[in-house]
């Protein structure tokens, strides 16, 4: 990769407003086999106090026809293109703009703007998609009222949506057209378009005032009795987001149309959303549990986009954390009152650490609103969303919910229909609260993860017991100097049976609640508690109340106690795995050593009273028996073993099911029901607990019998596939038979397919590379199609340790050849594949090699994206 080849950087203190207000646009397609003709007519006005008279268009891969001022076609010498941009010279100050360009929908395999999906047309424009469509000003603060007419052929395109309400339709021939209005001003990321031959369910919502919405779901006709979860969901989402937030829908019409091809999980263009189609539809017996409760989620999350990023977007990329985190925390909320909060909070701590927290600590590090910028498109991360619902939670926390739901009011009456910064969002918060804000303005700003170390002290004589926290964020790819930050920090105490102790601190007059959030500003601080007859325990970070590491020296019998006592859910889980990973992680080092494995008896006593535990949400206790996966262990030593850190996890894994093979199989089959499939809160949690008892089962001698047992019963996706998955893992001598029949029985339904392929390509061994190269034939997958990506190259590289970092390198050369192959076809995915060698220098020096040789090899490729290239050269570096 030669210098400069990531491209130019963006820069968000270069930030500058678009000078022309663009009052209308009015959209014609003509779709025909040959291409698709977009005419557009922009109603274009000069803002005040710009005397520039050139406009600026954006524009990719665009075959011009003609562009008109007023009526009049310009001549090349009036407007020059550079790139991606278009000048215009002497643009009147007010006139109407004519623009006509020819595209190619069936060859866009980038999956970005127009392109086909099976047998029908669909858009992406977010964030830059637009432009493949049309000349045009192609970023969030131009917000503009939009009036498309889309044509086609009336057999072959017998839908034609758009945003907005349908106006018009006619028919001619052939041929028919419908018209869309939107009402609302917005900017072309949030365009949409569909057109195609779609079977679709329907259904209505009355709102709080009183009109009739109508809602549809549109699929491809073979996926129509896979709608009903998708629906339910999306009127589940309508009515929370009315009474947990006062907020109404707007318009007369709601869709949903769900794809097989799409680069993300679902995108919140105004009235017609369109979805990866994973997230849609779902019947028993193809989608699990966490698809059921996935697609809740996603449905409530683009649906709670039409007030926190619709009606209020961002005024630039940089600002993208302003609609995302705060709908990501939106759709938390919502998914932890349609089922388990505490599981739910505890999924999104997991989620945050797994994923996010290496993100901070890698060469790809940035704040949630980042300064700076080579391909937006790379800046869709567990940062800018995960953290960044983390900060809104930072919000909800320090001010409480009428505190929270204030601030959110003033933030709509202020923004409205504009396009804003997240200082806007913070000032609302502070404003409605009359708090000080400025300081908490650095979780912005700042990247990396904060570490938190807890040092304690007890005086017998005084009855006092000390915490003394501070706080320092190690320095970060982008960012050497760090500052403090604000942190609430909760916090509880037990004695040590495992009693609730009342907290109160040395000056205040009486005992308060039994958990406390204190306030962590500085680098260091003291927080003294009396009245304490004997030691406590603390349980730190109750609720997982900051994005933040904690570092404290648990002793084994302390965190036993957590485990067994903790009312807090979230401590009792991070006790749970904090024992875990210490003794996993003592293996390791044990192993490395030359000395043999242990299993401590501590830990086995903790998972005992665990599964003797029936009066607890038996989901939390399966949250609390999953070991920590093999990513997150890596994540916590200097120079990762892969080998040792899987042979160590699966060595305690057959240890505690060796030791409690009793109870995990008393707790097996006490959750078998016995009565057919419901997705009841209560019912995944049964089932939760039952195929976590089986994954430990599956290390005994009986384990494969019942893994094929459960398969031969079983009437959903869910048990399928944990008994399946079993299997597989264990390389169980019925594992080729089992995933056989399963390739029978489902080798015409892709997203099914995708988890066969995932299963497979997951599966330890550093062999493993060579199955998923012979599944690169299969005739189910293409690498066209981002879901088979995800599911075959992406599993492998990114949920495989064993395989991915085989010691030969087979699997970097894997992943180089697929990235290299992916780049041409579509650079966001083919990013997306090539993070997974962020952390090459963690390992050992052998491994470091191979990876930095796969690394360059992509780096030297010729017409490398930017996408890729700014993920390898920074990578690189």
């Amino acid at each position: 990769m030669k210098e400069g080849m990531a491209g130019k950087a963006i820069n968000r203190k270069d930030y500058k407003p678009y000078p022309w207000h663009i009052q209308s646009l009015d959209l014609h397609f003509d779709i025909r086999e040959d291409g698709t003709r977009v005419k557009s007519e922009m109603q274009v006005r000069r803002k005040e106090g710009m005397p520039d008279t050139t406009l600026q268009l954006d524009g990719r891969d665009l075959e011009t026809l003609y562009i008109r001022i007023d009526g009049e076609v310009l001549g090349p010498d009036r407007y020059h293109v550079s790139g991606e941009s278009m000048s215009i010279d002497q643009v009147p100050h007010e006139c109407v703009l004519s623009i006509e360009v020819l595209i190619h929908p069936t060859q866009n395999t980038a999956l970005e703007g127009l392109y086909q999906s099976g047998d029908f047309l669909l858009t992406q424009c977010e964030a830059e998609g637009f432009r493949t469509i049309t000349w045009f000003p192609d970023r969030p603060d131009v917000m503009t009222r939009f009036d498309v007419t889309i044509e086609g052929d009336q057999l072959r395109y017998p839908v034609l949506l758009s945003n907005g309400n349908a106006v018009g339709s006619g028919a001619s021939g052939q041929r028919h057209w419908v018209r869309w209005q939107d009402p609302f001003p917005k900017p072309s990321y949030l365009f949409a378009l569909v057109a195609g031959d779609l079977a679709h369910v329907e259904d209505r919502f009355i709102t709080c005032s009183g009109r009739e919405v109508t809602l549809r779901v549109y699929v491809e006709k073979e996926n129509i009795d896979r709608c009903d979860h998708a629906m339910e969901s999306l009127i589940h989402a309508m009515r929370w987001d009315e009474q947990r937030f006062g907020l109404e829908y707007d318009l007369d019409i709601y869709n949903i149309v769900a794809t097989n091809d799409f680069n993300m999980g679902a995108m919140e263009n105004k009235s017609l959303n369109i979805f990866n189609s994973k997230y849609v539809l779902a019947r028993p017996d193809t989608a699990t549990d966490w698809d059921y409760q996935a697609i809740e989620s996603v449905i409530g999350h683009e649906y709670f986009h039409n007030w926190t990023g619709n009606r209020v977007t961002c005024r630039d990329w940089f600002q993208l954390t302003l609609k995302e985190g705060l709908t990501v925390f939106r759709d938390e909320e919502f998914s932890a009152d349609m089922q388990s909060r505490a599981v739910k909070r505890i999924q999104d701590a997991r989620d945050l650490r797994s994923r996010q927290f290496p993100e901070d600590a890698g060469p790809m590090a940035h704040p949630i609103r980042p300064d700076r910028y080579v391909e937006v498109n790379n800046f869709y991360t567990a940062t800018v969303y995960q953290k960044g619902a983390a900060v809104i939670r930072l919000y909800h926390t320090l001010l409480g919910e009428e505190g929270f739901q204030k601030g959110m009011r003033l933030y709509f009456e202020r923004h409205d229909g504009q396009a804003v910064t997240c200082d806007d969002f913070r000032a609302a918060m502070a404003d409605a609260n009359e708090a000080d804000l400025d300081q908490f303005g650095r979780w912005y700003s700042q990247s990396g993860t904060p570490e938190v170390t807890v040092r304690s002290e007890y005086d017998e004589s005084a009855g006092t017991y000390t915490l003394e926290l501070s706080q320092v964020t190690p320095p970060t790819a982008d960012q050497p100097e760090k500052e403090s930050l604000l942190i609430p920090f909760a916090v509880g105490l037990l004695s040590p049976d495992g009693n609730s102790l009342p907290l109160q601190l040395v000056g205040e007059e009486q005992p308060g609640e039994y958990s406390r959030i204190l306030i962590l500003s500085e680098a260091v601080q003291r927080f003294s508690f009396t009245g304490m007859a004997t030691c406590p325990v603390p349980s730190l970070l109750r609720d997982f109340s900051a994005p933040v590491k904690v570092v404290f020296d648990y002793t084994p019998a302390e965190l036993a106690t957590l485990i067994a006592h903790d009312p807090d859910p979230y401590a009792r889980w991070e006790a749970a795995q904090r024992l875990s990973q210490d003794t996993i992680l003592t293996q390791v080092h044990r192993s490395a050593d030359g000395s043999d494995m242990e299993l401590a008896e501590d830990l086995v006593s903790a998972f005992r009273g665990l599964l003797h535990d029936q009066r607890a949400d038996p989901a939390l206790v399966a949250e609390a028996m999953m070991l920590p996966d093999e990513d997150y262990l890596a994540e916590q030593v200097d120079v990762v073993d892969p080998d040792g850190i899987h042979e160590a996890r699966r060595f305690i894994r057959k240890g505690l099911a060796g030791a409690l093979e009793d109870l995990f199989d008393q707790r097996y089959r006490e959750a078998a029901s016995g009565e057919a499939y419901d997705k009841s809160p209560a019912s995944m949690a049964r089932r939760s607990l039952r195929n976590t008892c089986l994954a430990y089962l599956a290390e005994t001698p009986q384990g494969g019998a019942l893994c094929q047992a459960q398969l031969e019963v079983s009437d959903n996706m869910t048990d399928t596939l944990a008994a399946l998955g079993s299997l597989v893992r264990t390389r169980h001598p019925s594992a080729e038979g089992a995933l056989a029949a399963f390739e029978q029985q489902w080798k015409d339904d892709a997203l099914v397919m995708d988890k066969w392929f995932a299963m497979q390509a997951a599966q330890p061994g550093h062999d493993t590379v060579v199955r998923v190269r012979e599944l690169m034939g299969h005739p189910a997958f293409s690498m066209r199609n981002p879901n088979k990506v995800r599911s075959l190259v992406g599993a492998f590289a990114m949920a495989n340790p064993t395989g991915f970092h085989a010691p030969d390198g087979s699997g970097y050369q894997f992943l180089a050849e697929r990235v290299l192959e992916l780049n041409s076809l579509n650079p966001q995915v083919a990013a997306r594949m090539v993070s997974a060698f962020n952390r090459w220098k963690r390992f050992d020096p052998a491994r470091q090699a191979l990876m930095r040789e796969a690394l360059e090899r992509i780096a030297s490729q010729p017409g490398l994206s930017p996408d890729v290239a700014e993920i390898v050269s920074n990578a690189l570096k």
